[in-house]
């Protein structure tokens, strides 16, 4: 069979290393569920209409170690913690009572956000693209199989310079992980290699360059970063 001819050589996949072995898994499509938390300013307190999602590109996504960009046209650039969870298998319409069983493993992860960009656009009417994409908009720990850790059900937490900003428990998560699966693969059949952000607790705040993150997801993993200077 011939090989295709392309225009120019292809980038290799985006990958995240498999924790406690040299495997990397190679990234697909980034889902992101909005507000999955009850947040204090959040009226009617947790709310259970259809979640909002978006998407990063596979680009955004960094490993989570040394240093993350401060990204440009922003004066607003934000924290958002949340569990990642990683799909070994393909699948549309999945059932919630099956929805686990696609699941390969968790990882933690952050959601960088141009806040400023974003209420702007949600202001307007417009999409969050330009609040949520950039280059390192989302770090990420190794990932951690289900085959060994199973599924997490601890707190995730978040601080800067020393100071915790953000704690939760993943049993606080308006739509469960396995509600968050059936719900995308409504709408699109996942593949193996997409990854699902899910959502961030209460607590999210501006950074600044030099600040350095520490933040985990019990049982999942745990990372620190530092924030580079303005562009």
């Amino acid at each position: 069979m011939n090989m295709p001819e392309y225009v120019f050589t292809p980038d290799l996949p985006v990958a995240l290393p498999v924790f406690g072995t040299s495997q990397r898994f190679p990234v697909g499509r980034v889902f992101c569920v909005g507000r999955n938390y009850p947040w204090p300013d959040a009226q009617g307190g947790q709310n259970r209409l259809p979640p909002v999602f978006f998407m990063k590109p596979s680009s955004c996504v960094i490993d989570a170690v040394g240093e993350v960009p401060f990204p440009t046209m922003t004066e607003a650039f934000v924290h958002e913690i949340e569990l990642v969870v990683a799909i070994g298998e393909g699948g549309a319409n999945i059932p919630e009572s099956q929805a686990l069983a696609y699941v390969w493993g968790y990882a933690a992860g952050l959601d960088l956000t141009r806040r400023d960009v974003q209420l702007a656009a949600k202001r307007d009417g417009l999409p969050w693209e330009g609040a949520k994409v950039f280059d390192g908009a989302a770090p990420m720990t190794a990932i951690v199989p289900v085959s060994k850790a199973g599924h997490p059900d601890g707190e995730l937490w978040l601080s800067v310079n020393g100071q915790e900003r953000q704690r939760d428990s993943l049993d606080n998560q308006i739509w469960s992980v396995s509600e968050m699966i059936s719900r995308i693969s409504q709408s699109v059949a996942l593949r193996a290699g997409d990854l699902i952000m899910t959502g961030s607790p209460s607590g999210v705040d501006v950074l600044h360059p030099g600040d350095v993150i520490n933040a985990g997801i019990d049982g999942v993993g745990q990372l620190e970063v530092r924030v580079g200077p303005r562009p």
